[in-house]
């Protein structure tokens, strides 16, 4: 397989990349699966860049709180934000554009930067790529390894403060945000070994031989450029509809991998399709996990607690939804997971013992509240009510607590109403943010019945059941119509090497992200067919159709 010459759109719409899924840290976020791929891209505001540390690096927060404390005083003191530049032929360049989002840290409503809604830099961008691509495809792949080496060493020396990028923005706990930086890292160590086709997005494809337009979260591309990217291979802009309207016109683009809502992505979908690009399109999820009356119940509820509360519930693959099924004293379960919910921490992400931090905004807060309430006023029962939660010191924070909601049915507005919080009216404003730490309780009499409720869902981008028994595992991977299956693992996302297979709603084009299928949608098939046997003399014009065969 050759390389193409595809220039990429990654984005994280709602701005504010994660992931993931955010990996590392967006403006509006989805991070999910998406996050993963920030963190080996981006590096650390320059005003941050200059900290010190007595002469030594840090050495992880877990082992340095004094440093820790450090970096989060430095980072809350900067006397104004930064306006983040859009990054062209290797070199940062102002935006033309006037107006800007600000990008604000949900536990204390500061603004931590500004992303500038650039308009008409995508040409540049792409120009720039181009002009880049024939010389880095037939850059020899060992060459591409070992800036992914290097790339790889230097992830490793920055994660402490990616990581604090990532809480910064987003909101979630520092152990989450280093977790996130790591998964990006297992990204690009796969992407070391290309001969095996084991690797993921950004730096799969610029070491399958593609140059790179970015339209992500709002930090700097340094470590990709200290790695030794070559100028115009990563190019980075920012904005919001005009800009993506504009990537998906353009004719120097061939190609868009894009995370993000629904409706962000379909537009994408189908305006970059239209001109004939090849497009991935990661979108929404509701990710469901059936419990059987086999099950190991403790390491059930603990699974459960740990997959819906994560990060908050930020992530892409978390759990929303949990069916028991035939399990006739389901209310203790319940009440075991109201247990288990109770005791977790929230607290901003920087504080080292939280366990949930915010959600993304003030908007996601607000229709959290009004989702949680229309849940109860159609009949489901609140075990646990996380909406009035205050914590000290963060008042103005977009806090909420873990809330349990049982007795929960399919036709329930909290249930149908997709938790990924993206804008209805304006793809390129999210006004909200990605999921929420909240279980919806459902119960089924059968397990059939339980699968059912499953597959009527729209969306396909994981499920998990929790069982001892074989048979039923193979017949739940058999019939569940979800792309990704976890048995007895409640966030079954895959390693690098493997396809991240979302499906149904959750996804739009007919190329995964990650694994040979990631390969595969960024390298272009050339068949070639040679024929160098000398023809025997006066053997005359042939019009048969040619064979293999001797005729």
């Amino acid at each position: 397989m050759k390389s193409c010459s595809l220039f990429i759109l990654v984005s994280s719409f709602s701005l504010v990349a994660h992931s993931s899924f955010r990996g590392c840290a967006n403006a509006r976020a989805h991070v999910h699966a998406y996050a993963v791929l920030l963190p080996f891209i981006y590096g650390l505001d320059g005003e941050m860049d200059q900290l010190q540390w007595g002469g030594e690096k840090s050495e992880g927060l877990q082992s340095s709180d004094t440093c820790f404390e450090v970096l989060c005083s430095a980072f809350f003191q900067q006397a104004k934000p930064l306006r983040v530049p859009n990054f062209i032929g290797g070199t940062f360049v102002d935006s033309q554009s006037s107006t800007a989002i600000d990008v604000i840290n949900p536990a204390t409503q500061e603004v931590v930067s500004q992303v500038p809604l650039t308009t008409n830099e995508v040409q540049s961008c792409s120009v720039c790529s181009k002009a880049a691509f024939p010389s880095w495809r037939n850059t020899p792949v060992t060459t591409r390894q070992r800036i992914m080496f290097k790339l790889q060493e230097l992830i490793r020396r920055d994660i402490d403060k990616v990581a604090m990028n990532i809480t910064t923005e987003q909101g979630k706990t520092l152990k989450d945000a280093h977790g996130d930086v790591f998964r990006g890292l297992e990204v690009v160590e796969h992407a070391c070994g290309m001969a095996t086709l084991q690797m993921a997005n950004v730096p799969l494809a610029v070491t399958c031989g593609n140059t790179f337009v970015l339209k992500p979260s709002e930090k700097d591309p340094e470590l990709a450029m200290e790695a030794g990217l070559p100028n115009g291979v990563l190019n980075i802009v920012h904005g919001t509809n005009d800009v993506v309207n504009a990537i998906c016109d353009d004719d120097n683009i061939r190609a868009i991998s894009f995370v993000g809502s629904n409706i962000a992505g379909m537009h994408i979908y189908a305006r970059a399709s239209a001109k004939g690009k090849r497009v991935q399109s990661n979108m929404g999820a509701k990710n469901h996990a059936i419990v059987l009356p086999d099950a190991n119940m403790d390491a059930a509820l603990n699974a459960l607690v740990a997959a819906g509360f994560g990060a908050a519930g930020q992530r892409c693959m978390a759990l929303s939804t949990v069916v028991f099924v035939e399990i006739h004293n389901h209310g203790i379960m319940e009440n075991k997971l109201v247990e288990r919910a109770k005791a977790l921490k929230v607290n901003a992400g920087t504080v080292p013992d939280a366990d949930l931090g915010p959600v993304i905004s003030k908007q996601a807060k607000e229709r959290i509240h009004r989702l949680i309430q229309s849940g109860v006023e159609s009949g489901a029962k609140l075990l646990l009510d996380g909406r009035n939660i205050v914590v000290p010191g963060y008042e103005q924070g977009n806090f909420i607590g873990p809330t349990i909601l049982s007795g929960v049915t399919a036709d329930m507005e909290c249930y149908k109403v997709l938790f990924m919080l993206f804008s209805k009216l304006d793809f390129g404003k999210s006004v909200g943010g990605n999921l929420w730490a909240g279980f919806l309780c459902m119960k089924a009499d059968r397990f059939e019945e339980a699968i059912d409720i499953v597959n009527r869902n729209k969306y396909g981008n994981g499920a998990a059941i929790f069982t001892t028994s074989g048979a039923a595992a193979r017949k739940f991977q058999t019939e569940i119509e979800a792309g990704q299956v976890g048995i007895n693992v409640p966030i079954p996302v895959p390693l690098p090497f493997f396809s991240f297979t979302g499906s149904k709603a959750s996804f739009a084009g007919d190329l995964n992200f990650y694994g040979k299928a990631g390969v595969n949608f960024f390298t272009q098939i050339k068949t070639i067919t040679q024929q160098w046997k000398d023809l025997a003399a006066g053997s005359g014009v042939s019009l048969a159709m040619p064979t293999s065969q001797k005729i």
